[in-house]
């Protein structure tokens, strides 16, 4: 288990769930890749502008978008120029990432894990976890990526952090979530905070940048973004009905226009290791 303090102790039912959710975490999305890709938020272009002004990023790194999913990620560094290779475990959702980006040259895939990627060591110029560091074994993985990063090279972690109150929809939805998502509120605790990044980048620790993202989503775009998580009941398991009739009286009850927004702080942490 990770050892560098981000994971809440919820006691023992809540540890035994939440290590059986670690070694499982490669394929906790397998049934959820085509809501995953059709209704996920994307990043801000505004974090690639604060890399490139503060931090000297340019098309010529080769970044590791570790943990990529669909290529979420990887996209928008590729769109900026960059050779990408996707690392990521889930067949289901590598192939998704190739089916969107695998006609770009400067674009491969390889099926590896976080803590064990099979790239060559000093091979990238900066390693990516968007969305997906809470699942890693983070004492692995911080050998791992100084291994394959070349000397100077960057670590990246970033989260879209959804924010849970200011509006009564934001509201609405945590409430919903907490009711009856499976096992939310144990993922959520996974979610680690800039004094937890401090820890694992140390001494190389350089900078946390927040950004403004949002999502403006339709009725179907709401329930396709649900389903995308992990933690959601999906169709024939015990829940899943309740939670979307709920969700709909949510949307009713607070859309504008037959929109909701959801809105995010992009959280990034920067660092060499």
């Amino acid at each position: 288990m990770p050892t560098f303090g981000y994971v809440a102790e919820s006691g023992a039912r809540d540890g035994e769930r939440l290590s059986l959710m670690v070694m499982d975490s490669t394929r906790r999305f397998s049934d959820r890749v085509a809501d995953y890709v059709r209704f996920r938020p994307g990043y801000p272009a505004a974090l690639l502008e604060w890399l490139r002004a503060a931090h000297g990023l340019s098309a010529a790194w080769t970044v590791a978008d570790v943990g990529a999913g669909t290529g979420i990620a990887a996209r928008l560094f590729l769109e900026a120029g960059h050779q990408v290779v996707a690392v990521e475990p889930n067949a289901a959702m590598r192939g998704a990432a190739v089916a969107a980006l695998g006609k770009n040259p400067r674009f491969r895939a390889v099926a590896a894990t976080a803590e064990a990627t099979s790239l060559l060591g000093a091979s990238v110029d900066l390693v990516l976890a968007a969305q997906a560091f809470h699942w890693f074994e983070p004492d692995e993985v911080r050998r791992e990526w100084a291994r394959i990063l070349r000397p100077g090279g960057l670590a990246l972690v970033v989260w879209n952090s959804r924010l849970t109150a200011g509006t009564r929809f934001l509201e609405g939805y945590e409430q919903l979530l907490r009711t009856h998502a499976t096992d939310y509120a144990v993922v959520a605790e996974r979610y680690a905070g800039e004094e937890s990044m401090r820890r694992f980048f140390g001494a190389g620790f350089r900078e946390a940048r927040r950004f403004e993202n949002r999502q403006i989503l339709d009725l179907e775009g709401l329930q396709g973004r649900l389903l995308s998580s992990s933690y959601a009941p999906r169709s024939g398991q015990a829940g899943h009905a309740k939670m979307l009739e709920a969700l709909v009286r949510l949307f009713e009850s607070t859309a504008v226009g037959g929109h909701v927004t959801l809105e995010y702080q992009t959280e990034a942490y920067l660092g060499t290791l």
